[in-house]
This record gives C-alpha cells, sequence and structure tokens, in this order.
C-alpha cells in the first residue's frame, strides 16, 4: 500500500489505480479505488495533468505520454531492451507465433516487450503489463533461477488459480521449477489464460545463476506445440545473455 499521508503516495495511488485493462477511469471510480477524498484525487490528479502523467478527457483521466518516456529513461530496461530486440525479432520470424520478454520484480512478471503478428494469440500480457509468476512460463524460468529465499516466498505465499489447470500446489510447483533448471526451459499450459500454451528459457548471467530476463514464444491450443520451440527460445536466450555479458563494463 502507498503512503497516502503524503503528496507523493496519492500520486502514487492515483496512477496505480490504473489497471492493465483501463483506458479512461471517471473521478468517481478514482476515489473509489484509493480511498482518498474526492478534493483530493480531485487536486492530486490536477496536478498530474499539468506535468504530463495523466490527460484528462470529457469521461475522466488516462494514463499520459509522460509516464511512457520516464519510462524509457530506465538505464537497465532500456539497455535490456535494445540488445534484445534483434533476438526477439529473430525468434519471432522463426516461429511467428507471440515472443515476450520478461524480468521479475517480487511475485510477478514484467513483460518488457511483446512481438506478434497476425496470427498472434490472444494473450492478455502487454508491454509494461504484469502476471503471477506461478503460472507464466516466464514467471517459472525466473523463479526456478532466483535465490531459494525468493523462491520459498513465492511458494509460501497463495498461489492465485486463474484457471482450472494452474498450478497452485506448492510442492508440484517445486518440481516444476527443478526441471526448468534441468532442462533450461519451463512451459506454461493454460494455467494463466484458456487456450494459450507456452516455452521459455532464461537469460542468464556468466555465472549461471540468477536470471536477469527470460524469452518465451506463446500460441494457441491445438496448433501450437512449445515443446518444437524450446530449442529456438534456449538458443535466443542464450545469445542474449552472451551479449549482454560482453556489454557489461
Amino acid at each position: 500500500m502507498e503512503d497516502s499521508d503524503t503528496v507523493l503516495g496519492k500520486a502514487l495511488a492515483i496512477l496505480r489505480a490504473f489497471g492493465p485493462a483501463d483506458s479512461v477511469l471517471p473521478l468517481a471510480e478514482l476515489v473509489r479505488r484509493t480511498g482518498l477524498a474526492k478534493g483530493t484525487v480531485h487536486r492530486v490528479a490536477g496536478d498530474l495533468v499539468h506535468h504530463r502523467l495523466l490527460d484528462k478527457t470529457d469521461h475522466g483521466y488516462r494514463l499520459s505520454g509522460g509516464l511512457f518516456e520516464l519510462g524509457l529513461r530506465a538505464a537497465t530496461e532500456r539497455t535490456l531492451l535494445e540488445l534484445a530486440m534483434p533476438f526477439l525479432q529473430d525468434l519471432y520470424e522463426r516461429t511467428h507465433e507471440t515472443v515476450h520478454l520478461g524480468v521479475r520484480e517480487g511475485h510477478e512478471v514484467v513483460y518488457v516487450a511483446k512481438i506478434g503478428g497476425h496470427r498472434q494469440a490472444k494473450a492478455p500480457s502487454r508491454t509494461g503489463g504484469r502476471m503471477p509468476v506461478h503460472c507464466t512460463a516466464i514467471g517459472k524460468v525466473l523463479l526456478a533461477y532466483a535465490g531459494e529465499d525468493e523462491q520459498a516466498a513465492v511458494l509460501r505465499a497463495p498461489l492465485e488459480r486463474r484457471t482450472p489447470h494452474t498450478v497452485i500446489a506448492p510442492g508440484l510447483l517445486r518440481r516444476q521449477l527443478v526441471k526448468a533448471v534441468e532442462t533450461g526451459v519451463a512451459y506454461e499450459r493454460e494455467e494463466s489464460t484458456p487456450g494459450l500454451l507456452c516455452v521459455a528459457a532464461p537469460v542468464l548471467p556468466p555465472d549461471g545463476r540468477t536470471a536477469v530476463a527470460a524469452i518465451s514464444v506463446t500460441g494457441p491450443v491445438g496448433r501450437f506445440r512449445p515443446e518444437s520451440h524450446a530449442n529456438a527460445v534456449r538458443a535466443a536466450a542464450t545469445a542474449l545473455g552472451s551479449t549482454l555479458a560482453r556489454r557489461r563494463p
């Protein structure tokens, strides 16, 4: 929870009230989601509009391009994306399926990039969006190459059942993490979204321990066989890891 007693806390509460599917939120909905007074939300939202972090529309407020500009200045993610894009594009040309690049933040995956063509699967993921680590291929492989404490924290926490196929048994998830380290890939089989399958591989540093990112390919049930793309995903992730290692000072 944000510290809503501070101006910054109030501003963050308003910005984070927007969910992945939200385009425009009326003032009343921002008040409801933040729990702040109507006058406070109106005043702080006005300041955010002035600084180009929100836009005011006839129907309420929406996130502004100023946030996108700030996001692009995040040095680590920008460098990662710039170096990864050729590998992601090559992987897309080889598979013609949806390709993702993601990093882990706590118990969630943050999608840094998404590439898909006209036949891409209808995945709920979006650039800048988040998903739980336990039900995505990227999340599993990132967790598999995380520290023991991070793994234990996720396995101790309640595992949300997003579909009938979501793995919510800690023991089974742990076995999948061990298998991911053994094989270099992790799979998702309709665990975050019905009808979607996915395979992901970690982008590893030279010591081969904690993954800095992961690459995945996603496709629909019936057409997509994730096992057939495992080698291509591993190769792309390995090549990106080598490139990152060479670029480090």
